[in-house]
């Protein structure tokens, strides 16, 4: 007998292919297309799709969810938006291999204003041992890409310094270990200490290993090099070229600090596809970007890790050099906006612009930061109006473009795609807009961002692939989610299946935590 027919809705494939009326059926962990009659079929639950999409589950390629997933497994903000599969381990910034616990809980506190530091208790030492912490303990799958702070941590140190041929050889023999365990490739935060401190060269003899075991390089760009325009993508691509590797830029954007606009931008990526190159981008339909407020603290405050800095923040001497050098990231302080406070004494922070904060504490706003920060042990985030708005269009609608919402679940006002970022796409630009069909945009949520990864059996609705289904209306999907109202949970999506199991019914979810941890070149196990 079945476990679930859904009927009547438009499926769509996830290929960019227009919709058809049929039927999807559910048995154990995988799907049958029916086209036709499905009436005389045994099934425990039927599913009345009329006016509905039915679609692959959504995959997100950019997710800051590797700890808080594990602090709440239900992870309702991402499943309500339709997200089945989530790829953690980005911005350089994963949790495997560490060398000891102790550089671990090191990282972790060094970390918590980005991924955050709930009291999640630590039994892994190995790629293969942290996967199992998600298996059917998570309401969604995860993929998993290692990043390259480890490496740097594990091999090098905190510091900044050039790694001997040793140094490289250890990084490459714990990259190798981490892909042999399931990773899907490396990741760098090259604006993010210690794996900031690698060269090029570096990243391209890493890179090189990435390639060689198939997988791909997933890089935030290092955005304060050169002309901090273009020569930061121009490096990513360089690696590329130099290593094979398969190279995608995620969150790219044409930022308000950049001197020119979109397009070069775009073109970069467009050259190097033509010359050959394995190249791919992400982006989340915002204009807010947001991080851990550590990162607006110049490299010699951070070069030997989370003790160090503190330090510097709280020296007298430290703090006047600091309030010559750290700017906004972006226009101005005003448009900067603080979370992710345990102390309650700082609760009164929550959401406040870095102006208002430091008005409400009657100081400089860099020492108000360092007070800060001192006070709540590294851990406070932000968001920021750092995206030009009037080109985000340009980037999500074109060709090489998929979703990846990077999104901070931290606070009580984290960034507002965390809880709204597919249904902005498929209700604004998609339904409101017009600036993306809705089988294209369908397709950049899920088989494209699956081929990138690798995944053979998710992303696209076809016989025997894995039962990740999402159920929407594409007449009232909607983020609720706004700058100064971010915890909302977007409406429309209706069911959500994860590995055959309901996770959302009916807009409600269910307590289901079906997830898998998904592994590099391994059709996903039965469970």
């Amino acid at each position: 007998m079945l476990n679930l027919l859904i009927k009547n809705g438009l499926i769509l494939d996830g290929c960019g292919n227009p919709g058809f009326f049929g039927t999807v059926a559910v048995e154990g962990d995988s799907i049958h297309i029916l086209r036709g009659d499905a009436s005389d079929l045994r099934t425990k639950r039927t599913i009345d799709a009329t006016g509905k999409v039915v679609s692959p589950g959504f995959i997100d390629v950019h997710s800051h969810s590797a700890l808080t997933i594990l602090a709440d497994p239900r992870h309702e903000p991402k499943v309500h938006q339709g997200v089945t599969t989530e790829l953690i381990g980005i911005d350089g910034n994963s949790y495997a291999p560490f060398p000891s616990e102790k550089e671990f809980r090191r990282f972790l506190r060094y970390n918590s204003g980005l991924d955050g530091d709930p009291d999640v208790k630590v039994s892994w030492s190995s790629v293969s041992d942290y996967l199992a912490m998600y298996d059917k303990k998570v309401a969604v799958n995860i993929a998993y890409i290692v990043g390259n702070s480890p490496l740097r941590i594990g091999a090098v140190g905190w510091q900044k310094k050039q790694a001997t041929k040793a140094q490289l050889q250890n990084m490459k023999a714990l990259l190798r270990e981490a892909m042999e365990d399931g990773a899907f490739g490396m990741s760098t935060g090259l604006d993010y200490p210690p794996g900031r401190f690698a060269d090029t060269d570096e990243l391209v003899a890493l890179s090189g290993e990435v390639t060689r075991l198939g997988g791909f390089y997933h890089t935030h760009s290092r955005y304060w090099y050169g002309d901090r325009y273009l020569d930061p993508f121009k490096e990513a691509i360089e690696i590329g070229r130099r290593s094979g590797v398969p190279v995608h830029i995620t969150h790219m954007f044409r930022r308000v600090t950049n001197p020119g606009g979109a397009r070069p931008i775009l073109g970069l990526v467009e050259s190097a596809r033509d010359e050959g190159l394995d190249v791919t981008f992400d982006c989340f339909p915002y204009a807010y970007g947001g991080t851990r407020i550590i990162i607006v603290f110049p490299e010699w405050a951070q070069n030997e890790g989370p003790e160090k800095l503190l330090d510097v923040l709280r020296s007298p001497d430290a703090r006047e050099r600091l309030r010559n050098e750290v700017k906004p990231r972006g226009l101005t302080w005003d448009e900067m906006w603080l979370t992710y406070f345990k102390r309650p004494k700082n609760k009164k922070y929550e959401g406040k612009s870095v102006s208002q904060v430091a008005e409400m504490r009657k100081q400089h706003p860099v020492d108000a930061l360092c007070d800060l920060l001192v006070e709540e042990e590294l851990r406070v985030s932000y968001f920021a109006a750092v995206i030009d708005p009037l080109t985000i269009n340009d980037f999500v609608t074109h060709p090489l473009f998929m979703v990846g919402s990077d999104a901070l679940l931290l606070g009580d006002f984290p960034p507002p795609m965390a809880y709204g970022c597919y249904p902005v796409i498929l209700g604004e630009i998609v339904r409101e807009e017009k600036k993306l069909s809705l089988p294209d945009a369908v397709r950049r949520m899920t088989s494209y961002p699956a081929q990138r990864l690798g995944l053979r059996d998710r992303g696209v609705l076809r016989d025997g692939m894995k039962a990740d289904l999402v159920v929407f209306d594409p007449r009232t999907i909607k983020a609720n989610a706004a700058r100064s109202n971010t915890r909302q949970r977007s409406t429309g999506v209706e069911y959500v299946v994860i590995n055959g199991q309901v996770v959302i019914d009916n807009g409600q979810h269910t307590g289901a935590l079906p997830g898998r941890a998904l592994k590099r070149g391994r059709v996903s196990a039965r469970p």
